[in-house]
């Protein structure tokens, strides 16, 4: 908006005579906060309009004063109240950004429990898939034990504790013509943490030879303690002792569990 054009319009001066609504008077005082130079035109135009009453003015004693005073009805001069304007965009734009805050918050809290409900189920998906691995596991590890067991072509070797261990036992079950050989270690207590048992078989003549066949390896992990070992064609007994972990060259002799001839 040109400020000249509008202080030349004529409205600064309707109002100052208060001749205005109130809708345009709202809108000059607004104009006046906002500029400078038409703020300065209405005081202008309000001092000359106090010079010009001023000058035409008669003089009047303080006795006709208050008696035009009291004659005077002041219902027709009273001072037009100018109420502001209710600013319902401001409020509509606050119940906006209120209503946006409290959606945003929603669709969070929703995402987050979607995000939870998903870890939850891809966790009960791990879990179920590990027990189903263990269930594979403990499966096969039965059903080589009952195939083992009941192979007719295995002879049953029986090792009996030892003086380190005298209530442990085990069984071996080798195929000669295959040479294959499994250990049945459910005789044996759990083994301290950093020991393994190791299977040896023995040669007894002309002098004791022992050859390694194997650790009975993950021994809490495997329930039905049936445990393959390396093969062998020539063993006249079965030795099982306790070493540290990753084994031994040679057999420790004191710690020999179990005992058993072919």
């Amino acid at each position: 908006m040109d400020i000249k054009q509008y202080i030349e319009s004529g409205i600064l001066e309707l109002y100052v005579y208060g001749l205005l609504s109130e809708a345009e008077n709202i809108e000059v005082s607004q104009m006046a906060k906002k500029h400078r130079e038409i703020e300065n035109e209405i005081i202008s135009i309000e001092k000359a309009i106090v010079n010009l009453s001023t000058s035409f003015s008669p003089f009047l004693s303080a006795d006709n004063f208050e008696k035009i005073k009291a004659k005077l009805d002041f219902k027709y001069s009273k001072v037009i109240e100018i109420k502001p304007q209710n600013n319902w965009s401001q409020y509509v734009g606050w119940a906006a950004a209120v209503a946006l805050l409290l959606g945003i918050g929603y669709q969070y809290t929703q995402l987050n429990n979607t995000q939870n409900q998903v870890l939850t189920a891809q966790k009960e998906k791990t879990n179920l898939q590990e027990t189903v691995v263990g269930l594979k596991l403990k499966n096969k590890q039965t059903l080589t034990a009952l195939t083992v067991i009941r192979d007719e072509k295995n002879a049953v070797i029986n090792l009996s504790g030892q003086a380190v261990s005298p209530k442990s036992s085990a069984k071996i079950y080798w195929n000669k013509e295959t040479e294959v050989v499994y250990v049945d270690a459910a005789g044996l207590p759990e083994p301290p943490k950093g020991m393994v048992y190791q299977i040896w078989s023995l040669k007894l003549l002309p002098q004791l030879t022992p050859t390694s066949i194997g650790l009975l390896s993950d021994f809490s992990a495997n329930k039905e303690k049936i445990f393959a070992v390396e093969k062998t064609g020539d063993a006249e007994a079965f030795g099982i002792t306790l070493e540290p972990a990753g084994g031994s060259k040679t057999p420790t002799m004191e710690q020999l569990y179990a005992l058993g001839k072919v």
